[in-house]
């Protein structure tokens, strides 16, 4: 008699998770000579930008985040097991207060709400 493993095909295979997605981004960006370029995804709408960035191995508590106008600064704090330190200009001044910072899986998600004009038309009676 012949024994021979048998396995399902849906047992082994699966879709990647988001954590191994970020690190072969990552592993593939250092491999390409360059691993402080890691890529970064943006997409925009009407009320905000969200930028993609895979930060693997840091935490919440090693980076930090400050915007400044339409500027947008992110850095790894001193001591962190890794160096990150990355800028961005956008086009609109940032509504800082609205905006939001997620780190899950190694991928930081930043949504920066865009800071809608105020209108200074006003409205003049005829004396």
């Amino acid at each position: 008699m012949i024994f021979a493993p048998s396995l399902r095909r849906a047992s082994f295979i699966h879709a990647p998770r988001a954590s191994d997605a970020a690190l072969q981004r990552f592993l593939l960006a250092a491999a390409q000579g360059s691993p402080a370029e890691t890529p970064v995804q943006v997409q925009q709408d009407d009320k905000a930008v969200t930028v993609q960035l895979d930060v693997p191995g840091l935490s919440r508590e090693q980076l930090s985040i400050t915007i400044d106008g339409a500027q947008v600064h992110l850095r790894s704090v001193e001591g962190a097991p890794r160096q990150v330190q990355r800028s961005w200009e956008l086009p609109t001044e940032i509504d800082a207060p609205a905006s939001t910072a997620k780190l899950e899986n190694g991928v930081l998600t930043l949504v920066l709400a865009k800071l809608q004009p105020e209108s200074r038309a006003t409205q003049l009676t005829i004396g």
